[in-house]
């Protein structure tokens, strides 16, 4: 709001201009959204405390678990408010990767909340039935992935030579004249590429999968691209939901993959550093950097009352709605087969849950009785199993975390 207000103002108003810049917004987002979430959200915890909104825990035998017992849940709505209002304030709000991410945020955090909402109000420890959650998450991934495939203002530019230039459609080309009089001719795409990491001239065309069912075939490519972000929104949002078992753990993670996917962003946005890097350059995507900078100071800020010993729990409201925003980011910005990388913490956590499980009705069935690959699961219970304090096990997390961060990082330059 606060963007297209001194737009609207012009250069009467000093200082006006510093709005311009997607650095500075990002810094404000960043600030205000630290405030909020450490301000507003001790307000939070204490009105969740006299609602008696607290955490049923289930006795698995863990050290230190009996304690958790009636620690308000919920908290994801310090997140959500943290990042949505910083949001509104800062963010070009006629920009298209903003709105699908508030669309997603809202979206998500609601499913969370209706399942917080149901296990504590409605004393039912199952919550939201999963198939509802299943249909939601794909909801918004039909709605991210027809809007990214069809939308006319999501494009990608690439550079091309003059001579191939002067043969198009002016309507196609953008031109971007450096300081030095160096002329750019930049080609707008409208395609379904992504970028695979590790590999030279790595953009990769979702229809070159179709393609090798005969040349008819590539008409289906949306349908083909709206399953995968189907299956990228579901896989991580519930991978940072099983992630949230361990004070400070989903949020400490998430906050290091969405600092990661900011860095990400705002070289895919800038014409400048895409180039440098050769890189697939997206018109309109740095803007995300204001988004992720809200979402980074509503993490950071959530930490402090999250961190061990835990003070509030972020429930699925947060934690199905930090897991969704992050693929969605990795999909805006065309990133999404490094998720595997990038994710990594929440693609162990999902694979530790479905080998326990799977090998467990394998070997009852096999010898009669079920047999497990770990102590407990997910993975983060299988270590406090064996005696490791929480805390540590969220630290080395962390650095694992980071670790898998920066390689996300050099991979811009590393193929």
């Amino acid at each position: 709001m606060l963007y297209h207000l001194f737009d609207w103002l012009g250069a009467d108003v000093p200082g006006s201009g510093l709005f311009t810049f997607i650095s500075f917004r990002a810094a404000l987002a960043v600030f205000v959204s630290l405030l909020i979430s450490l301000w507003w959200g001790k307000g939070i915890i204490n009105l969740l405390r006299r609602m008696q909104v607290g955490e049923t825990v289930r006795d698995l035998g863990l050290e230190g678990q009996i304690q958790k017992q009636g620690t308000p849940t919920m908290g994801g709505l310090i997140i959500l408010s943290a990042t949505i209002i910083p949001t509104l304030l800062f963010a070009k709000l006629n920009n298209i990767y903003i709105i699908l991410l508030l669309i997603s945020t809202v979206w998500l955090g609601a499913i969370g909340f209706i399942d917080d909402y149901i296990k504590v109000f409605k004393k039912d420890k199952r919550g939201l039935a999963g198939k509802f959650k299943i249909v939601g998450q794909v909801g918004v991934g039909i709605i991210i992935g027809a809007t990214v495939y069809f939308h006319p203002e999501i494009r990608t530019r690439v550079e091309v030579p003059e001579v191939l230039a002067q043969q198009l459609d002016e309507a196609d080309i953008h031109t971007i004249t450096e300081e030095d009089g160096t002329v750019h001719y930049m080609l707008n795409r409208k395609s379904p590429n992504t970028t695979i990491p590790f590999v030279k001239d790595n953009e990769f065309n979702y229809s070159s999968i179709l393609g090798l069912f005969g040349r008819n075939a590539r008409q289906y490519t949306w349908i083909l691209y709206i399953l995968i972000v189907i299956f990228i929104i579901t896989a991580v949002s519930n991978g940072a939901n099983i992630t949230d078992g361990v004070d400070g753990l989903a949020t400490g993670t998430s906050a290091i993959m969405v600092l990661a996917l900011g860095v990400l962003a705002y070289v895919s946005g800038n014409v400048i550093f895409s180039q440098y890097l050769d890189i697939m350059y997206i018109p309109g995507s740095g803007e995300l950097a204001v988004f992720i900078g809200a979402l980074l100071g509503a993490c950071i800020g959530f930490l402090w009352y999250n961190a061990y010993p835990a003070q509030v729990f972020m429930g699925d409201t947060g934690s199905l709605a930090l897991g969704g925003i992050i693929a969605t980011l990795a999909i805006l910005v065309r990133k999404e087969l490094l998720i595997p990388i990038l994710c990594g913490i929440f693609l162990v956590e999902n694979l530790s849950v479905v080998m326990q499980v799977s090998y467990f009705k394998y070997t009852k069935k096999k010898y009669g009785e079920g047999r497990r690959i770990l102590l407990m699961s997910p993975l983060h219970h299988h270590y406090q199993k064996k005696g490791i304090h929480e805390s540590k096990i969220v630290s080395r997390f962390w650095i694992v975390g980071i670790m898998l961060a920066v390689l996300s990082i050099v991979t811009l330059k590393l193929r």
